[in-house]
């Protein structure tokens, strides 16, 4: 699990905080600005997206926590054993494997090449889907980000409904100006907690969501590379390679020492 979203969070909350003090938190608790700047930014995001997008949020949350979801090593792998059978015993002979997969993708990407599909027709078609993919995700991700714009509106309009009942509450003859500087600071609570909002929670999430998109569009694309290259007979060896050189060089890296380490292993016994 990939805690680093929810460490974030946790360490915002106890640096800001400590920035208050303890002593002083009092002063930042204001549940009228809460009402405001929380029911706002919900209402609003509400108003813009339908109920069906709105539910996925807990699953949302559950891909920005699982980081091995598309894991590219293991996808390689399975693509470079696939093409040593099909080189030793032919397309159709993948189908038995195909049939174990549970990754929908994986499992109609290697169906496409046993039913012999044109390999321009077969890469067209999955294109188009990660690219319908891409644009899903991007719906979701726009919902976050849509999140991060609001939240401080809110604080601003709640800043404003704060100021404009100082002025309208302010007696100079009643000794009105005394109580200046508490309403003030009640007026700016809201323009706190729109920022907060925006910067520790939307924020973070819209950009796990785009780190989770790079990951499974990079893991699609691997898989489009490597059935092609299946079906083309390529050796595979050079599809290993080829397959890697999608990967950033500090992964290759860690690919490489994890398998020489493990030949080494395997050698000595």
């Amino acid at each position: 699990m990939d805690i680093s979203l929810i460490v974030g969070w946790i360490m915002g909350i106890i640096l800001i905080v400590y920035g208050i003090t303890f002593k002083k938190i009092g002063n930042f608790i204001d549940i009228p600005s809460v009402i405001i700047v929380v029911g706002g930014t919900i209402a609003a995001l509400i108003a813009s997206y339908p109920f069906k997008t709105l539910a996925q949020i807990p699953k949302h949350v559950g891909i920005m926590l699982n980081p091995k979801r598309y894991d590219a090593e293991k996808v390689i792998d399975i693509m470079v054993d696939m093409a040593k059978t099909a080189r030793k015993k032919g397309l159709l002979v993948l189908e038995e494997q195909a049939n174990g997969i549970k990754d929908p993708f994986l499992k109609q990407s290697i169906m496409l090449i046993v039913d012999a599909m044109d390999a321009e027709k077969i890469r067209e078609m999955l294109e188009s889907e990660v690219s319908a993919m891409s644009d899903r995700h991007e719906q979701d991700v726009s919902l976050y980000e849509k999140g991060t714009s609001v939240a401080p509106a809110f604080g601003m309009i709640g800043t404003l409904v704060g100021l404009v009942n100082m002025l309208k509450g302010m007696n100079m003859d009643g000794g009105g100006a005394s109580s200046l500087g508490e309403d003030m600071s009640v007026a700016l609570i809201t323009t706190f907690y729109g920022c907060v909002l925006a910067h520790l929670l939307f924020g973070p999430m819209a950009k796990k969501l785009r780190i989770r998109n790079d990951e499974e569009f990079l893991y699609k694309q691997i898989i489009i590379e490597g059935v092609l290259s299946i079906q083309a007979g390529d050796n595979p060896k050079y599809l290993e390679e080829k397959l890697l050189s999608y990967l950033s060089q500090a992964q290759q890296n860690k690919i490489a020492k994890k398998r020489s380490g493990g030949a080494a292993t395997e050698a000595s016994s």
